[in-house]
């Protein structure tokens, strides 16, 4: 066997059998085959494609490159959730707490924001003392003890993700559906959860820019999770605009905790206990979808998601103390309103836009070793629906630095203000 031969395979658009994807990848992985020949491989397909059993293949293929965890020391139904990224996307915050304040085990690793989308665990890294690097059985014990642990990955997990996905980033092999599926569900069935639900972006602050790719990418992760025996849903939500009100790290952690005591942004809101809901019935916690969202209301309305949070945070070393006071946390040097120009409705906010000024305040990266500012950010005054008049404040801009009319007509421009407004659902579909 030969990696040509694999790669003229799949070039002319034949299937690649199970022993001919493990050659591929673990010859790579142990800098057997060079990164030529495996962007050859990588062009081809996605060129070709894959079909559901090759994609499945290139997903064990790429589980198998490292360590796996093994969760079967933390008793009952292990759960866990990832978000394919987007703009004031701080739904794990919430859920976790709130599921796992239901006794439902959450376990959950997740990665840093890079660009225009945040990263749970540099929101979490906000709060002062919190530690996302604990050792594997600290963190068994601590879901053990608490429910839930939220930490960084693991470099000994899916080394083969990382090679690839850094040679598909400089060779225009990002957006497939077979690499970006296996991608995921590598890092996710490494983890070792029972339960996974897929909360799937979909619009311009998105990977998926329309409804019918963000399709095909969600049946695919579904396909590969039932494959592996486990029980997978997604959910495809919107991400023409930003989530909540939020973005940047520590204005995201307490908007998190804001929602945690019933005062939340609706679509926020909305969003969490839809996704808490998933994964409370995919746990048999419930017997029907509206049972299971009558368990995450009730959750937020008795603050036992809230209390459940400053169990994580203080388990972890950080600062519980903030999670009940989150007046604490560092302010920016200045706040900077960003003023309507004309009167009507808030038909859209650009959430690219409002990503990308977010990253320019300091509040995310473009280089995995950039260092980001917790205090920096936006928070969006007026949403999608919200009627303003000239000289309201659609925006605050929350800043270290002297104001950046670059940044500011970014914010302004992101805004579309209309004479009318029709409604948009926020969940687009679910797959199972």
């Amino acid at each position: 066997m030969n990696i040509i031969d694999i790669i003229i395979k799949k070039r002319n658009g034949n299937k690649l059998n199970k022993e001919e994807i493990e050659f591929a990848i673990n010859g790579y992985t142990n800098d057997v085959i060079p990164d030529y020949q495996i962007s050859a491989f990588l062009m081809a397909i996605y060129f070709k494609g894959m079909d559901p059993e090759e994609t499945y293949y290139l997903t064990k293929a790429m589980l198998n490159s490292g360590d796996i965890l093994d969760l079967s020391k933390i008793k009952g139904v292990k759960v866990d959730k990832h978000s394919t990224g987007g703009v004031g996307d701080k739904t794990s915050l919430v859920v976790a707490p709130l599921v796992a304040s239901l006794g439902i085990k959450v376990a959950k690793m997740s990665g840093r924001g890079l660009g225009h989308t945040g990263g749970t665990i540099d929101k979490l890294e906000s709060i002062p003392g919190y530690d996302v690097n604990i050792s594997e059985e600290d963190f068994i014990n601590q879901v053990n003890k608490i429910g839930v642990a939220l930490v960084g990955q693991t470099k000994k997990l899916v080394p083969a993700d990382k090679k690839l996905y850094s040679l598909r980033d400089v060779t225009g092999t990002v957006d497939s559906i077979p690499l970006i599926a296996s991608s995921i569900m590598s890092k996710k069935l490494a983890s070792g959860a029972d339960v996974i639900v897929l909360d799937v972006k979909v619009g311009s602050g998105a990977f998926m820019k329309n409804l019918d790719e963000a399709r095909k990418l969600a049946l695919a992760m579904v396909q590969i999770g039932k494959m592996e025996g486990k029980k997978v849903a997604a959910i495809l939500t919107d991400m023409s605009n930003p989530l909540g009100k939020a973005v940047g790290n520590s204005l995201e952690v307490i908007e998190a905790i804001n929602t945690l005591n019933g005062n939340g942004p609706k679509d926020f809101t909305d969003l969490c206990i839809e996704a808490s809901a998933e994964l409370i019935l995919e746990a048999n916690y419930a017997k029907n979808i509206e049972d299971a969202k009558a368990l995450a209301i009730k959750q937020i309305e008795n603050k036992e998601g809230l209390k459940k949070f400053a169990d994580l945070v203080e388990a972890q070393h950080g600062d519980a103390s903030y999670i009940y006071d989150p007046s604490k946390f560092d302010k920016s040097k200045y706040v900077y309103d960003v003023i309507a120009k004309n009167s009507g409705y808030v038909n859209n906010i650009n959430s690219l836009m409002i990503g990308n000024a977010s990253m320019k305040l300091g509040a995310g990266r473009i280089k995995l070793d950039d260092i980001i500012n917790p205090r920096v950010g936006i928070v969006l005054e007026k949403k999608p629906g919200d009627y303003v008049n000239v000289g309201d404040v659609l925006a605050k801009l929350y800043s270290d630095d002297n104001l950046d009319k670059d940044i500011y007509n970014m914010v302004l421009d992101a805004y579309k203000i209309k004479e009318s407004y029709e409604a948009t659902p926020l969940v687009l579909d679910i797959i199972k």
